[in-house]
């Protein structure tokens, strides 16, 4: 399973922007996690640490695109430096607020901020796979391994803030994003020799988001992210509900773990079939593998039942961005691939936001029915819709 890996690195390179980008967006587990802890742990409500969690994650989601066309139009490192000094600067804000009892409204205030300075780093690390491979079967290897980065990520990034935030005190995880976001990405800004060509006149008008495929896979990741936003909420709370909050970082690691193994095992493979039919089967995975989650009520059981949850998240999120890179013309990538990030984030905000008032109503259990309900809105929107993903531009490097 690991050979095909092992001549993605050969190229002159690569190791740097890899290594550089996975320091540069660790932090994307560790903040919406960081601030839901931060803010429960000052206020005692996972209502108001939902809806901090869900303004950031709005705010993400409105800049990304935004800042994807920036970066097609003036190239990568001109755009990522003021942007990561702007989001450590507002991330430092929002602690200063909440440590000094700030009123409410600047919590949401420096929330949005953070949000819009945020750096979509994986985006552009595909846009550099992108632009150095010229192999097909090698780019899907390549996705395939950024999705087992990202959830390698997301296997320690909560359990890592969960334990600093217990062990030190409820700053100490977003300090510590900070200092990853900003080493991280200025040392990525700094290798110029793998950046993609600025593309000052595009040739192609319009957004990416007007590419029906495009528009399909962005409300398909819509729905996606608000399972992956309410989950992380209502699993800190069921978490706490049976005495073991501690366990929240783990059990999201569980789901995150499942999640790695199936990406490698995915992008290890030669696949006959095509890209929208991986898709679609992945999406009626995805729901159907979120299935026992509903039934659980013991922390342990839901470990493993979260990492059965998380088998076919990334095959899934692997070909979306595989399909958007056919999708799309070059001189709009990073704003195409932004989209996804963008309504990926979108979904968690709504997910954050309704998994924690659902769970102060209902209680955690009960709350992940919302989780349920959105994996099954995926599926049915992917199935009904697939017609629309075709393959209708090719990339030249």
């Amino acid at each position: 399973m690991v050979g095909p890996y092992r001549g993605l690195f050969g190229t002159p390179g690569v190791k740097g922007f890899v290594i550089t980008g996975f320091i540069g967006r660790a932090p994307m587990s560790m903040l919406g996690i960081g601030v839901i802890l931060l803010i429960t742990a000052i206020t005692g409500s996972y209502a108001k640490a939902g809806a901090v969690a869900a303004t950031f994650s709005i705010a993400v989601a409105v800049a990304g695109p935004l800042a994807g066309r920036l970066v097609d139009r003036f190239g990568q490192a001109r755009v990522l430096l003021p942007l990561v000094l702007l989001h450590a600067c507002s991330l430092t804000t929002l602690m200063l607020c909440a440590h000094a009892g700030a009123p409410e409204w600047t919590l949401y205030a420096a929330g949005a901020a953070s949000g819009a300075t945020g750096i979509s780093l994986g985006s552009m690390v595909r846009a550099r796979w992108t632009h150095v491979l010229d192999d097909p079967a090698k780019l899907h290897t390549a996705f395939s391994f950024e999705s087992v980065a990202d959830e390698l990520i997301f296997v320690g990034g909560p359990a890592f803030v969960t334990a600093l935030t217990i062990a030190i005190n409820p700053y100490a995880g977003l300090i510590a994003a900070i200092v990853l976001t900003v080493s991280g990405t200025l040392a990525f800004a700094s290798l110029r020799g793998t950046e993609p060509p600025a593309v000052r006149h595009r040739g192609a008008a319009g957004s990416p988001i007007a590419i029906p495929g495009v528009a399909l896979l962005s409300a398909v990741f819509l729905a996606m992210g608000a399972v992956f936003g309410s989950v992380d909420i209502i699993t800190v709370a069921f978490a706490e509900e049976h005495g073991s909050k501690g366990a929240a970082g783990l059990l999201l690691a569980s789901i995150a773990c499942g999640s790695a193994v199936s990406g490698l095992w995915y992008g290890s493979r030669h696949w006959k079939i095509s890209m929208r039919a991986r898709f679609v089967r992945g999406l009626s995975l995805f729901a159907a593998g979120l299935t026992p989650v509903l039934l659980m009520r013991d922390v342990r059981v839901m470990a493993l039942a979260l990492f059965i949850a998380g088998l076919s998240i990334s095959p899934t999120i692997i070909t979306g961005f595989s399909l958007v890179e056919r999708m799309v013309p070059a001189a709009q990538l990073n704003e195409g691939m932004a989209w996804i990030t963008t309504s990926i984030n979108l979904g968690v905000a709504v997910g954050s936001w309704a998994g924690g008032r659902l769970t102060d109503a209902f209680g955690a259990s009960n709350a992940y029915g919302f989780s349920y309900a959105c994996a099954l809105l995926a599926a049915v929107v992917g199935l009904g819709g697939s017609a629309l993903v075709r393959v209708r531009h090719q990339h030249t490097n």
